[in-house]
């Protein structure tokens, strides 16, 4: 039986890397590059041109704008970009690559996390969750994992915040603070590291407690106090005081006015943010969560069963402060942008917390099983030896029954959601892109600096053109003598340069 649970391990685990390499692979070289990436390739284009850490300011009036706030993705990620394309890397590939290489840690964090918590089934079955979760549903979304993004890299540094928080919590606090920024929505993560934090240090005086707590707040501010002073020397005091003004502005409206959702919309989209039907999805979830529950309820009853580790996995007493995290996390994420009607029903938003904690909480499902498993032996074993082996005997066998329905259960919905991602994958060919680059190349013809167009899929065309992108709904006196991006050619007088359906007219 040793020999057959090793040969299921590898054969599961050999299918689910191939997946994930394929969606991977699809991400990084076949999606389109849609317009919030492009958006964002502005930073590290004008970086590598001597303009400073400065986007093209589509969305703040169409003028060069250091330090954008409408720019969310952070420096953590856009600096790094910017060494990649410094050595003559493509634009799309080469930018990708480094939220590629974050999506691994990420991975790499939530096996290390799902070993701890049940040894390596629970680590594949975290590795599984990020693969199963789909943010690609218009208008604003992550394609796939590799997009020149925040999301996924915040995921990733907040999960190895999980990871360092029992041993190191310094470390951790600095994670977190590099998390922040590469999205500023990973601010949610805090209560989550702190409940795992404190929980952490069991019998420690409460002075120990906060002093590790402090220290790691402190390190988690670093990031940030090293980002706004280089922004303070770039734009002066005047420039630094608008630039948090607008900072704090953004943040808090989400840079989408006039929008109004209610609580069922947002989970009712979240549900249908899965390769699976939402209703399968939303039982999914209700199975996993009663599990969980019963078995802490099971563990708190009998020390005994707390006590006992699968193979590979730390007590589980040592884990509880990940599942309580955990749980905080994802309960803070869901709730927050459930109850935030003035946020769309985008499912980037709670993206971050969802990578992160929800592959956490997927993993006690194995311990969780252990742990009853465990507590139905131990019952039988004392009806047996009793003497009585009727009710209590019966209840330990239905239990028993109840735990193989509903690993089976979760087997089979992974198993679908992993084939799901890979069947979605499969079917990219690279036309989009390949179309985008041949159509750009054409626009490049037309030899302009700056190119005004609509927001939406034609931006990532002027920037991979290699002009600035402007907004032709810009202040006038902002995109005065630049040329226009157009899909109407019977209204260009003078076209500059002709990229079928696209043509490039003459201010």
């Amino acid at each position: 039986m040793r020999r057959v649970a090793d040969a299921a391990f590898w054969v599961a685990a050999a299918v689910l890397v191939g997946a994930q390499l394929l969606v991977l692979w699809q991400s990084l070289v076949e999606n389109r590059l849609w317009e919030d990436e492009a958006f964002n390739l502005t930073v590290p284009l004008n970086l590598l041109a001597g303009n400073g850490y400065t986007s093209d300011g589509t969305l703040s009036g169409s003028t060069l704008t250091p330090f954008d706030p409408r720019i969310s993705t952070g420096p953590v990620v856009l600096l790094p970009i910017a060494a990649v394309l410094a050595t003559g890397a493509d634009l799309v590939v080469g930018g990708r690559l480094v939220p590629a290489a974050f999506y691994l840690a990420l991975l790499a964090a939530l096996w290390v996390l799902g070993r701890r918590i049940g040894g390596r089934w629970a680590g594949l079955l975290a590795v599984t969750v990020p693969l199963a979760f789909d943010a690609s549903a218009p208008p604003s979304a992550i394609q796939g994992p590799a997009d020149v993004l925040g999301e996924v890299p915040a995921a990733s540094l907040i999960a190895w915040a999980l990871v360092f928080v029992q041993r190191r919590p310094w470390l951790a606090g600095l994670l977190f603070g590099l998390a922040i920024q590469s999205k500023y929505i990973s601010l949610l993560a805090a209560p989550a590291l702190v409940v795992a934090l404190l929980l952490s240090l069991p019998g420690e005086s409460l002075l120990r407690r906060l002093r590790a707590a402090v220290i790691a707040g402190i390190l988690a501010l670093v990031p940030t106090i090293v980002v706004e002073l280089a922004a303070l020397i770039a734009l002066g005091p005047a420039g630094f005081v608008q630039h948090l003004r607008d900072t704090v502005r953004f943040v808090r409206t989400g840079g989408q006015p006039g929008v109004a959702t209610t609580v069922a919309e947002k989970l009712s989209t979240l549900a249908a943010s899965w390769h699976l039907p939402g209703a399968l999805a939303l039982a999914t979830a209700v199975v996993v969560v009663l599990l969980i529950v019963t078995a802490v309820v099971v563990a708190l009853r009998s020390p005994r069963s707390a006590a006992l580790a699968l193979s590979g996995a730390e007590p589980v007493r040592r884990t509880a402060p990940l599942l309580a995290g955990a749980a905080v996390g994802v309960l803070t994420y869901v709730g927050w942008w459930a109850t935030a009607g003035h946020l769309p029903l985008w499912v980037r938003h709670p993206a971050p917390g969802l990578l992160a904690f929800v592959p956490v909480l997927f993993a006690f499902v194995v311990p969780a099983i252990g742990v009853l498993w465990r507590a139905g032996e131990q019952r039988r074993s004392m009806s047996a030896a009793a003497a009585t082996a009727t009710a209590p005997a019966l209840r330990a066998q239905a239990t028993k029954g109840v735990l193989v329905v509903v690993a089976v259960f979760v087997a089979v919905v992974t198993t679908a959601q992993v084939t799901a991602a890979a069947a979605v994958a499969l079917t990219s060919d690279g036309a989009s892109l390949a179309q985008q680059r041949r159509i750009a190349g054409q626009m490049a013809a037309a030899d302009a600096d700056w190119i005004a167009t609509q927001w939406g899929g034609a931006v990532s065309l002027v920037v991979l053109s290699g002009a600035h992108v402007a907004l032709t709904d810009a202040p006038p006196a902002n995109i005065a003598g630049y040329p226009v991006l157009s899909q109407d050619a019977a209204a260009c007088e003078v076209p500059l340069a002709s990229a079928p359906p696209f043509v490039v007219c003459a201010p």
